[in-house]
């Protein structure tokens, strides 16, 4: 079926691949029009040419385009994929981590939460809301996808700053339990059994499990293995100690991992520790930078007419749920998705409903449609609560510009709690990242 999909970022060596590939592998999106867009010219050629040799390999499945114009980009777009990052992506994202530890904050990760993921977001939000208006002005029928992160703060924004949208924010952190330690635990292939999810992103829970040939809930056998599972599982970077502090706590599993856990809560820091969220990070600039280097090695061994047979983006399916969901969304499918970001719209009761969620959804031609919650556990909805109110406010911030709100964002995180501590972070941060921050005042 011949649709317009334009990815936005697509000179990321990161996020550009995953997609590429996925699209490579998709039957239903045959015919259709690719156009790569990318403010970063270079990146974006490498990319393209890459991508065009690798669609003749496929018999020209695909129609290619380029532009770093956006408004070109975006002309009779059916779907748009977004993946940016404002500045340089770790040297910003080191700044974020330092900074307000310097200044005595309990900084963890500083990417989603924390002083940190609030510059962050400020760097991120304003350009997103942009390219959110640019769709709805320019292509108004489009599906935006969101990969971006902070995702929750992003996918808040766009809901309150950009209404008309049609969006989902997507993120893989559920893989950490599905591709292999769930599979294993119960014996079963994941295919057999259908997770229901809910929180936020990167601090969500698995909520509900089940055998979809028998019917039976699996939620208690998981809960019977779990511990004695992970016994010799332990990983410093995802489920360790943080991770079954919580778990023995509330009761349910969080699934998103230490890493991304110690960013919302005031024990994160009592249970990681700095050395080894700085040894995640750097291993994800690595990872960035080797990324960028393959990229750079195929493209070129394709000036020197030496280009592998076969292709850099002709692989297995990536694990990312974008074309899956745009296959659903066509096909009208009523597939499920075991975690989506998406507006809350009555699917947890007991959280504000000016939310936007992580939760399971069902995927047909009229949209994506959170599986109903209800209430959830009071505990969790409380931990939840701390920060959709921090969300809130960082949002409102952002969007209003006000240096007051910032301020006072910063002061109220879990990990932060001080008026005099939130102003020395913001006034540094504000003289090291100016130029790619609002105009706070």
């Amino acid at each position: 079926m011949e649709k317009r999909i334009v990815l936005i970022g697509a000179g990321s060596a990161s996020f550009g691949p995953a997609t590429l590939m996925d699209l490579n592998l998709s039957s239903v999106l045959s015919g259709s029009t690719v156009v790569l867009h990318d403010i970063d010219e270079k990146k974006l050629e490498m990319v393209y040419q890459i991508v065009v040799e690798d669609n003749k390999k496929l018999g020209n499945k695909f129609n290619i385009e380029q532009t770093t114009i956006r408004s070109k980009a975006l002309k009779d777009a059916d779907f748009v994929i977004s993946s940016i990052e404002k500045g340089d992506r770790f040297e910003l994202r080191w700044q974020d981590n330092m900074i307000p530890r310097k200044h005595g904050s309990t900084e963890m990760m500083a990417e989603n939460g924390g002083p940190g993921g609030f510059f962050h977001s400020a760097r991120q939000i304003p350009e997103i809301i942009r390219i959110a208006e640019d769709v709805v002005k320019i292509c108004p029928n489009a599906f935006f996808i969101n990969y971006s992160n902070p995702m929750s703060r992003i996918c808040l924004a766009i809901k309150r700053a950009v209404p008309k949208l049609k969006f989902v924010g997507l993120c893989h952190q559920i893989e950490l339990l599905t591709n292999h330690h769930l599979p294993n635990m119960l014996d079963r292939d994941i295919s057999e059994m259908q997770l229901t999810t809910g929180g936020l992103n990167h601090f969500a829970f698995l909520l509900g499990l089940k055998d979809l040939t028998t019917g039976k809930d699996l939620l208690s056998e998981f809960n019977s293995k779990c511990l004695e599972y992970f016994k010799d599982k332990r990983d410093r970077f995802h489920y360790a100690d943080l991770t079954f502090e919580v778990y023995k706590r509330f009761g349910f599993f969080p699934y998103v991992g230490d890493n991304h856990i110690c960013e919302y809560i005031q024990i994160g820091s009592q249970y990681t520790t700095i050395q080894d969220l700085n040894d995640w990070i750097t291993r994800m600039e690595q990872v960035n930078k080797g990324s960028y280097a393959k990229l750079s090695r195929y493209y070129k061994r394709l000036k020197k007419g030496k280009y592998p047979r076969k292709g850099m983006f002709m692989r297995e399916p990536s694990g990312e749920r974008a074309i899956p969901i745009i296959e659903a969304l066509i096909e009208d499918k009523n597939s499920y998705e075991i975690a989506v970001n998406i507006p809350n719209d009555g699917i947890i009761e007991n959280l504000p409903q000016d939310l936007v969620i992580e939760c399971s959804a069902i995927v047909n031609k009229e949209g994506i449609h959170g599986v109903k919650l209800g209430e959830i556990p009071k505990s969790i909805a409380a931990i939840l609560r701390i920060e959709a109110s921090i969300q809130d406010l960082c949002v409102e911030a952002i969007l209003k510009e006000s240096k007051d709100l910032a301020i006072t964002c910063i002061a109220i995180d879990v990990n932060c709690g001080s008026f005099k501590m939130a102003e020395a972070i913001f006034d540094e941060m504000m003289e090291v990242q100016k130029k790619y921050l609002p105009n706070f005042k």
